[in-house]
This record gives structure tokens, sequence and C-alpha cells, in this order.
């Protein structure tokens, strides 16, 4: 999670896309620019409405603005990054960022539906550790 410019409490990186780029691009592009990290997108997770106060015009008057949150795995963590001047990220459990969340979205996106594609995935992997098991410790029949 990063820290806020404008307030307290932490959030994910978000932020718009440009024309020439697709959602997932830009996800993985906030998440260099502001957060310092390189991974890969695992999973989306979900897309959330939410009102902004600087994007606030006479074309949406109410500043409503739409955010596409994904699972990203973190495979670097760089020493400098472009926002790195005015945002500090911090490495907290579910429980903590669920707590340290600025935006009700937010610790929504993290506690519905990353905990629930998480377990999912804790599931999955249960099992197929519990078919190789079973194969490996069945004799073949002849």
């Amino acid at each position: 999670m990063i820290n806020a410019n404008s307030g307290p409490g932490l959030l994910f990186p978000k932020g718009g896309w440009e024309t020439d780029e697709t959602v997932e691009e830009a996800a993985a592009r906030e998440a260099l620019e502001e957060a310092g990290v390189r991974g890969d997108l695992l999973h989306f997770l979900g897309q959330y409405e939410f009102k902004s106060k600087t994007l606030q015009d006479k074309f949406s008057p109410e500043g409503l603005c739409k955010a596409s949150m994904f699972a990203l795995l973190v495979k670097e963590e760089l020493q400098c990054w472009p926002e790195q001047n005015t945002r500090q990220r911090s490495w907290l459990t579910i429980p903590e960022a669920g707590e340290c969340c600025r935006y009700k979205w937010m610790k929504d996106a993290l506690e519905e539906r990353f905990t629930k594609w998480l377990d999912d995935q804790m599931i999955s992997r249960s099992k197929k550790a519990n078919d190789v098991n079973s194969s490996a410790s069945s004799p073949e029949e002849h």
C-alpha cells in the first residue's frame, strides 16, 4: 500500500489509463510509478465506482470514476521510482491493510474479493497436492 497525498490513510496504487494501453497495462504502470514495484497481474478482482473531488467538472459534476482492481504478485521492489519523493510504500498483512484503507471500496476489494480469491487459490493448491500425494502412494494395478 502507499500513503495518500491528500490526507490520512493508505491506498493501493491507482490512476487513469492512457488511450494506447490496456487497463492491465495501466495497473502495472501505476504500481511501478506510485509504489515502485513490478510483478505479474494474477487476477482481476473487480471494478469499483467512486467519487473524486479532483475530477469534478461540467461533464461529471459528481466526479464519478471507475477503478479496476487486480491482484499483483510483486517480483521486484525498486529502490528508485517515479513518485518516491511523494509516496511511501508499506507492506502489511491483510487485516492491517484493511484497518489502514482510506476508502471503503478499497477495503471491500481487499477483504471480500482478494481474500476470497486467495482462499480459492489455497484450496486449489491443497487439492492438487493431495492428488499428487495420492497418485504417488497408490500402487499401479497390473
